[in-house]
């Protein structure tokens, strides 16, 4: 029989661990602040708990999915609550910082709980699915024993370290590329319409150059783990041609009104390379001034 399981926090996320646990045959407990939430669990199956405590004490290991680390920590630490999490497995999956993940590991240990911290690299419907993308980090062991809970939430499931911090660590930097993107489509959509170009050229130019940008970014990444920053025969873009062309965008930008804080950022970096002399050295000399404040 598949070990019982309790998720606490009922939003479509929280909603679509609970569903994947119990179409794995998992028994499975849920909780939610707004009970009228958990109805639809308790319709295919789950069972309902009245409080954080009576959902903690139904089961070995609980997952928690609510809207940031201090709202765990509001459900979890609570007097009656904490006294009932000795032996129990808490899995934490709720958005939150590097700390964050290192500080609640510790003070798991000390209710006698085991711990490991979460990321989810997903959106509600990849959850259950082969695509679905975890990122785990926490004791190895404990993370051996929780494959197959770990494996009904998603197909990818990653052990990114024992540091309980890293999944949160890589989250961000995940998150950082993906607002990368659509932050750059923010700015691409506003220039085509101060320039009355359709959005659906954009779209078929986006589809044609995405693997260009893909390889780029690939390259950047490698160049920079192996802090190859001069530029060599195989560099695929130096910081001179970029910081030229980026100019034509300000210029444009400037001349049809469209916001510039994020170009603003750009510059910045832009500008601290080239005087540190690195203006005709490969674009990922660029990440050595990203780690350090303005």
């Amino acid at each position: 029989m598949q070990p019982a399981i309790s998720v606490l926090g009922m939003g479509r996320m929280g909603s679509a661990l609970a569903h994947a646990l119990l179409k794995a045959g998992h028994p499975t407990t849920v909780w939610n602040r707004t009970p009228a939430k958990a109805a639809p669990l308790a319709a295919a199956g789950a069972e309902v708990a009245a409080s954080v405590r009576n959902a903690v004490a139904a089961s070995q290991v609980v997952i928690v999915n609510v809207s940031d680390y201090q709202a765990t920590q509001s459900l979890l630490r609570d007097k009656e609550v904490a006294g009932a999490l000795e032996g129990r497995l808490i899995i934490e999956l709720t958005s939150g910082t590097p700390d964050g993940g290192r500080e609640a590991h510790g003070w798991a240990q000390r209710q006698g709980a085991r711990y490991l911290d979460g990321a989810i690299l997903a959106t509600p419907d990849f959850i259950g699915t082969e695509a679905g993308t975890l990122l785990v980090s926490g004791p190895s062991g404990v993370f051996e024993e929780s494959r197959n809970v770990l494996g009904a939430l998603g197909g990818n499931v990653q052990f990114i370290g024992e540091d309980p911090g890293l999944a949160n660590a890589l989250d961000s930097a995940v998150l950082a590329l993906m607002w990368g993107a659509l932050f750059g489509a923010l700015q691409s959509i506003a220039v085509c319409r101060a320039e009355a170009i359709d959005l659906g050229v954009l779209a078929r130019q986006w589809t044609a150059t995405a693997p260009v940008v893909e390889g780029l970014v690939s390259d950047l990444i490698k160049r920079s783990a192996a802090g190859r920053y001069d530029a060599d025969a195989e560099t695929l873009s130096s910081v001179s041609p970029h910081y030229s062309a980026f100019h034509h965008l300000v210029d444009l930008m400037e001349a049809r009104g469209i916001d510039r804080t994020i170009t603003g950022g750009y510059e910045a970096i832009f500008r601290r390379a080239i005087e540190a002399g690195h203006l005709h050295d490969d674009f990922a000399s660029l990440s050595q001034f990203m780690g350090q404040p303005a």
